[in-house]
């Protein structure tokens, strides 16, 4: 993996190099799971019109062989949002495997 994998934006928010770390560093996991993954995007975005869902969302798309993969996270704090994104993305990349190692046991079967 390296850094130009990892591609972090930020859309009505300053992002700091703190912020940047904690992004690079909870993702750069992603990579020890899947290693067909290309690349993985991240956008921070902060959201003063949606009262209701949270003023911060987190959105991550992660490119890989076949279908990509797309996830949004909306949180009052903007690390509990990037955690639960991490969260969720990790949750979807076992998701995959495991349905391509049942897929792959069936035509074995068949």
């Amino acid at each position: 993996m390296n850094e130009s994998a990892i591609i972090i934006t930020g859309v009505h928010l300053t992002l700091t190099d703190a912020m940047k770390n904690i992004v690079t560093e909870k993702v750069s996991k992603l990579f020890k799971h899947e290693p067909s993954i290309v690349r993985v995007r991240v956008e921070l975005v902060q959201d003063t019109s949606k009262k209701d869902q949270g003023e911060f969302m987190a959105k991550g798309h992660i490119q890989i062989q076949g279908p990509d993969l797309v996830v949004a996270v909306h949180s009052e704090n903007l690390y509990k949002a990037i955690d639960a994104l991490v969260e969720k993305l990790q949750r979807k990349i076992r998701r995959r495997s495991r349905l391509l190692k049942v897929k792959r046991k069936q035509n074995l079967m068949a």
